[in-house]
């Protein structure tokens, strides 16, 4: 079952595209995250949403919120994906145990061995305040991105 808003994000550490490892704790008290589980780098869909993400990257930047990605694929597809498309947001590696933070989320699909496409809007204080969800290949929209934005923003002030 999908983590539900009000609720503490469990924390994790993954190596990104760099290998560098990446810790969602040290985030907070700093700034907030949105978290962008996408099942496989390089598919079709996936692409478009990360390019999307990507050519809208202002309106985290705007929000100083942290954009970070995450699949089940390893670091150097991941970097790979990341220097094709030019992606400038951190992508982490669930890679081994494999899918164990999209399982901590509720978001690992067993039978296909990825996660789905699921966002988290995670506050400053590690609390998860919004959730977005779409089915196997429908993509999300970026108006869900802005309303989760807007939502944050409004908390925050």
């Amino acid at each position: 079952m999908t983590l539900a808003n009000d609720t503490t994000a469990p924390d994790f550490e993954l190596p990104n595209q760099f290998g560098e490892h990446v810790r969602l704790h040290d985030f907070r008290g700093r700034k907030p995250v949105a978290l962008v589980f996408f099942p496989l780098a390089f598919s079709s869909t996936c692409t478009t949403e990360l390019c999307d993400l990507r050519d809208n990257l202002a309106l985290f930047k705007d929000e100083q919120v942290e954009l970070i990605g995450i699949s089940v694929d390893s670091k150097a597809t991941l970097r790979a994906f990341a220097d094709a498309e030019g992606y400038d947001f951190t992508l982490l590696a669930d890679f081994w145990p494999h899918g164990s933070v999209a399982k901590e989320y509720g978001v690992f699909l067993e039978e296909k061995g990825f996660a789905t496409r699921a966002t988290f809007l995670i506050d400053i204080d590690g609390v998860i305040r919004a959730t977005f969800v779409t089915a196997p290949g429908q993509a999300r929209s970026m108006s869900e991105y802005t309303a989760a934005l807007a939502e944050l923003h409004a908390a925050r002030v």
